[in-house]
């Protein structure tokens, strides 16, 4: 029997693909809650999550807003919802492939190509573009990641030291400028007409020589963005906040662990060896 197809529901968006990046699950700054709202306000039939997902490998920062978004995804893979859903694994989730492949269901890339009305399309995270996170790592990860963590402990409620903080980084290392520039380059040699990618926290779309590069933006800031592929083109949207996106920095306890578990995430020892 041939697999159905979803009927569409009338006043909620349709698009081809949704693409969000840049969530960092386990951080105190991630809009989980918020980036689960548009999963689930808008129909698609792809969704693909371009990396950095989460902020490291230590689930015990998990709070419950990041548990129900993972359920969400979950929930998404089953075939029977005809929703294709798509991984690309960002620096920060390195390490993390066979587990959310386990986890969720959900098959992990490093790049995805895709063909949508006869043009081609990439997907990929774009720190290979980023010549300071190839070369330094390690380096990158202790104090781009772990210290920027507990910087956001250290940080008010809004988080605006951090915040400003991952800007003027984007700025002062010219991210946005060389990962559009190597995104561009890469799209061309691939002989794609768009290519989607995340990494700078800065949402962006530039023109050159044929071909379109768009950049997601994140879900750490003040102005989360997503960007969706339809009949009506490509388009970077701004989260709009709802009434009920209260923000919680609270610190991760063990409500959110057994509330991990009642979900079904944790089950015979499937996160023995990752930190928590």
């Amino acid at each position: 029997m041939a697999p159905q197809t979803a009927v569409p529901q009338i006043g909620v968006p349709n698009y081809d693909t949704l693409i969000l990046s840049d969530l960092h699950l386990g951080a105190d700054m991630s809009r989980a809650r918020e980036a689960l709202h548009v999963l689930q306000d808008n129909q698609y039939r792809r969704l693909i999550l371009l990396g950095d997902i989460f902020a490291d490998l230590n689930f015990g920062r998990l709070k419950k807003e990041h548990w129900k978004f993972l359920g969400y995804i979950r929930k998404l893979s089953n075939p029977k919802r005809n929703v294709e859903v798509v991984w690309v694994e960002g620096n920060h989730d390195t390490g993390l492939t066979e587990i959310m492949s386990h986890l969720v269901g959900v098959r992990v890339y490093q790049e995805y190509q895709w063909e949508y009305q006869g043009l081609r399309h990439i997907a990929v995270h774009g720190h290979q573009f980023d010549g300071f996170v190839v070369r330094n790592f390690a380096v990158h990860y202790l104090i781009g990641t772990l210290l920027y963590l507990q910087m956001q402990k250290w940080d008010s409620k809004n988080k605006t030291v951090t915040r400003f903080l991952d800007r003027l980084g984007t700025r002062w290392q010219r991210l946005s400028e060389k990962v559009a520039h190597g995104a561009l380059a890469h799209a061309r040699h691939h002989q794609a007409k768009r290519i989607f990618c995340g990494h700078t926290h800065a949402a962006l779309h530039q023109h050159e020589h044929g071909t379109d590069y768009f950049n997601c933006g994140a879900w750490i800031d003040e102005h989360p963005t997503y960007i969706t592929v339809g009949e009506d083109g490509v388009q970077i949207h701004e989260y709009i906040e709802r009434p009920d996106d209260l923000h919680s920095a609270a610190e991760p306890s063990l409500a959110d662990a057994e509330f991990a578990e009642e979900a079904g995430f944790i089950e015979d020892g499937e996160f023995e060896g990752v930190a928590t």
